[in-house]
């Protein structure tokens, strides 16, 4: 067993098996669509993530939200669980008015403006300082097209609960990463194709990761609704022909692919991954009306009650799993 396998075969033994809090805590919510989903305004998030909202995991003194990685990793802040955390408050603050929900939104908004910085290109991101073992692995520090999305979708946001320019300002900064490409330090790759996507992991071959690009993807809208910027338009309804074009290639006929691996094996949704695509597919046709998306949620949503299906993705999942990690 190479080094690399062993390390990853550690930490996923830590983080299903140890007793006390990990990293798996915190993202395997319950998907769920938002009760007061809006289309044309800034309103609550598109998906409640109150359970986020509730993490009951580690904090550090100022309140933030640390994700425990268990090993040499350990605790660490991760820029995308902590914009998760400020939006689910951001619902629960609209839903109850709860001051102490407002608080922790604004939180998490000040810790994305203070960490906000250029990276090796000059383009502002938000840096995750630790190493991880993704099939190429990530040096820290690196950044990510999901959280350029979702610090984007807190802090507008923010800036509409409290006014703050600051929010407004770091949203601005932020977005500038959409509009770079991968080669020149964006999150934003065209492929041969003339496809736009949005990169949850900078890496070379791209892999496409679905449920990152959604999530980016409505990063963009939200700075397009707050700001009402043409290029911020034009971006996202590139996303939406993308994902129009490609939703074919993550339907194995029996479940959905996480990501486009390029390997021989496909890389199949685990069951959390392939749940939240249909959420975020019925949320897609919500601000689209483009009927494509939810006739793949639908479909995707028949595979679940399918035992056969269930345990087909299974098997391709561990096999993946066993040849490439």
């Amino acid at each position: 067993m190479t080094g690399k396998r062993l390390q990853y075969y550690k930490r996923v033994f830590a983080a299903y098996l140890l007793p006390g809090k990990s990293q798996i805590t915190f993202w395997h919510d319950k998907p769920a669509m938002s009760r007061r989903l809006q289309t044309n305004v800034l309103g609550p998030y598109y998906m409640d993530f109150f359970s986020k909202a509730n993490y009951a995991g580690i904090y550090d003194a100022n309140g933030i939200p640390m994700l425990d990685y268990h090993g040499e990793i350990g605790p660490q802040y991760n820029p995308i669980a902590i914009a998760q955390w400020g939006l689910g408050n951001y619902n629960q603050f609209c839903e109850t008015r709860d001051p102490k929900c407002g608080e922790k939104v604004l939180t998490a908004a000040n810790w994305l403006c203070e960490r906000l910085e250029r990276n090796a290109h000059g383009v502002f991101v938000w840096h995750h300082e630790f190493n991880w073992e993704y099939r190429t692995p990530l040096k820290a520090p690196w950044y990510s097209g999901l959280a350029q999305g979702q610090g984007i979708s807190l802090l507008v946001r923010a800036f509409q609960q409290t006014g703050e320019h600051k929010y407004l300002h770091a949203a601005d900064c932020a977005f500038t990463s959409f509009l770079a490409p991968v080669s020149e330090g964006g999150v934003t790759l065209t492929d041969e194709r003339g496809d736009v996507w949005f990169e949850e992991y900078i890496v070379s071959p791209p892999t496409h990761i679905l449920n990152g690009f959604i999530w980016a993807a409505w990063g963009v809208y939200d700075y397009f609704l707050a700001r009402q910027n043409s290029e911020a338009h034009a971006l996202f309804e590139k996303a939406i022909l993308t994902l129009r074009n490609n939703l074919a290639r993550y339907d194995l006929g029996f479940w959905s692919l996480y990501e486009q691996s390029g390997t021989l094996l496909p890389m199949v949704a685990s069951p959390f991954y392939h749940r939240l695509h249909i959420v975020q597919l019925r949320i897609m046709y919500q601000l689209t009306g483009d009927k494509i998306f939810a006739e793949y949620a639908a479909r995707w949503d028949g595979y679940i009650q399918s035992r056969m299906k269930r345990g087909r993705a299974l098997g391709y999942k561990s096999a993946f799993k066993l040849a490439y990690y």
